[in-house]
C-alpha cells in the first residue's frame, strides 16, 4: 500500500469518526426538544441522524476492506434509510388521528442549529476523494439531512403562524419521502457498481 493511499484512507477514517459524532449528537438533541416541542418533524429527524450515524459506523467498518464489504455496508445504509422512512409515515399517522401541538419556536430553533451541523458534516464528506459506494451513501445521508432541516424551518413558522399541526405533519411526511427517494438512489449505486465488479471479475 502506498503512502498515499495511507494518507487518504486516514483522512476517510477521521472524517466519518467526525460526522458520526456529530450526527450522534444532533439526534440526541432532535429527540430531546421533539418530544419537548411535540414535533413530528424534529422527531423524524433524529431517527433520521441516528440511522446516519449506524451508517457512518458501516462505512468506518467497511473502510480499507475489500468491495464486497463496501458494498455491503452501502446496501445496509439504503435499507435501512427505508425502514426509518416507513417508521416516519406510520408516526405521522398517528399524530394526525390522534392530534398533536408542536411549537414552532423549538422547531425553528433546532432546525437552525441542526443545518449548520450537517453542512459542515456534508461539506467534509464532499472533500473526500475517490468515494466508494460506502462514502457516496454517507454523502447522500447527509444532504437529506441539510434539505431536511430547511424544510423543518419554514415549517415551525408556519406552526407559529397558523397555530396548526399541519405544516409538522407535512414536513415529517416529506422527510419520509425525501429518505425513500435517498435509500432507492443508494440502493441502486450499490447494484450498479456490484455488476461492474462481477463484469470485471475473471
Amino acid at each position: 500500500m502506498t503512502d498515499e493511499c495511507l494518507v487518504d484512507g486516514g483522512a476517510k477514517h477521521r472524517t466519518l469518526w467526525i460526522v458520526l459524532l456529530l450526527n450522534l449528537g444532533i439526534s440526541l438533541a432532535f429527540f430531546g426538544t421533539g418530544l419537548a416541542g411535540d414535533s413530528s418533524a424534529l422527531i423524524a429527524n433524529g431517527v433520521d441522524n441516528l440511522s446516519d450515524a449506524l451508517v457512518y459506523l458501516l462505512s468506518l467498518i467497511a473502510l480499507g476492506r475489500a468491495a464486497v464489504w463496501k458494498n455491503r455496508a452501502a446496501t445496509m445504509s439504503g435499507i435501512m434509510l427505508l425502514l426509518f422512512a416507513g417508521g416516519i409515515l406510520v408516526d405521522a399517522g398517528r399524530r394526525y388521528i390522534y392530534g398533536s401541538e408542536p411549537i414552532g419556536s423549538t422547531m425553528m430553533l433546532m432546525s437552525a442549529a441542526a443545518a449548520v451541523i450537517n453542512f459542515i458534516c456534508l461539506k467534509l464528506l464532499q472533500r473526500l476523494e475517490k468515494p466508494d459506494v460506502a462514502l457516496r451513501a454517507a454523502t447522500t445521508f447527509s444532504f437529506n439531512d441539510f434539505i431536511s432541516n430547511g424544510g423543518i424551518l419554514v415549517a415551525g413558522g408556519l406552526v407559529l403562524w397558523l397555530g396548526s399541526n399541519w405544516p409538522d405533519l407535512i414536513v415529517g411526511v416529506l422527510t419520509a419521502l425525501i429518505a425513500i427517494k435517498g435509500g432507492i438512489e443508494i440502493l441502486k449505486d450499490a447494484r450498479a457498481e456490484a455488476d461492474q465488479h462481477a463484469e470485471a471479475a475473471p
